[in-house]
């Protein structure tokens, strides 16, 4: 089987940065959550396509951008407007093998991401 890269989709408000509980335009203002830089750097450095997601509106998309450049959060794709509610992921298994190609990790919100291992 051929190594390929592991695609990683993140949220970013709770995981990468700090969770404000003010509404959306107060995320603008958030700091970046222990770990998050040296994480996004590593998962980077290997390889990995990293997906971003986030509950903020689309009309937040510039604002964000600059948020996450700010931080140096590297991303290759941003997708806004993920809502709040329960997200799940439906991924096939790959021919003549019954091994799992999608997983999930709940973190605590405000946590961070240095102790995720992939």
């Amino acid at each position: 089987m051929i190594n390929k890269p592991k695609t990683i989709i993140c949220d970013i408000d709770g995981v990468l940065l700090e969770h404000r509980n003010q509404g959306l335009s107060s995320q603008l203002g958030a700091k970046a959550l222990s770990g998050t830089i040296e994480t996004i750097n590593d998962w980077d450095a290997k390889g990995y396509n990293i997906i971003l997601i986030t509950g903020r509106r689309e009309s937040l998309r510039k604002k964000t951008e600059e948020q996450l450049l700010f931080h140096s959060i590297f991303y290759d794709q941003l997708i806004m407007g993920v809502g709040g509610g329960d997200r799940i992921v439906v991924n096939d298994r790959k021919p003549n093998s019954d091994r799992d190609t999608a997983y999930a990790i709940n973190l605590y919100r405000n946590e961070g991401i240095q102790d995720v291992e992939l």
